[in-house]
């Protein structure tokens, strides 16, 4: 059994407690996001999606995900 340390952040306006050293990518992996249809902010600013990879998250973030939504 592993023993993954977790730290807590704030995801939409809930805390959420995620693996630390969790990447954005990773994060939107885990809640079966797709990165090509969000936006992501972390603590107010935009992180592009070219960063997400290597972006890593650090207790008490704030991040703020937009999920486009097609229609008519």
């Amino acid at each position: 059994m592993t023993n993954t340390q977790m730290m807590e952040i704030v995801i939409n306006g809930e805390n959420q407690s995620v693996p630390v050293d969790i990447t954005i990518a990773e994060l939107l992996a885990s809640r079966g996001v797709k990165a090509q249809f969000c936006a992501v902010e972390r603590n107010q600013h935009l992180v592009p999606r070219a960063q997400h990879g290597q972006t890593q998250l650090a207790e008490n973030d704030r991040i703020e995900v937009v999920t486009l939504v097609g229609g008519g």
